[in-house]
């Protein structure tokens, strides 16, 4: 949370992110390129580009580390530092880039 902002409301700030194919190490089966990507933004809306997919299987391995990707962290914690996730398909190999793309402000009382 952060201080009111000014209505008198309290604010959350919480990061928008993409997650984006970094490299496929191993033979692509899923039909991913490197660069292909999906964005978290406003909480909890995920966008694919038009006319592309992503994976449900590489997505399934890094959904559990984005809601604390989108809050701040410690300098030291293990997470501000890491940034990569690998899919659960090992001769796929494919490997992701978390990256956070902006700030997105709520309103406190909006959220559950």
């Amino acid at each position: 949370m952060t201080p009111p902002d000014g209505t008198g409301e309290t604010v959350t700030e919480l990061y928008d992110l993409r997650v984006t194919v970094d490299r496929i190490e191993g033979r692509s089966v899923c039909g991913m390129d490197v660069g292909d990507h999906v964005e978290l933004v406003d909480s909890s809306r995920l966008r694919i580009p038009d006319g592309r997919h992503f994976c449900i299987y590489a997505l399934q391995s890094v959904l559990p580390l984005l809601p604390a990707k989108q809050r701040r962290l410690p300098p030291d914690d293990w997470l501000e530092r890491d940034c990569l996730v690998a899919c659960p398909d090992p001769e796929e190999r494919l490997i992701m880039r978390v990256e956070r793309i902006g700030i997105c402000r709520l309103r406190t009382e909006d959220l559950t």
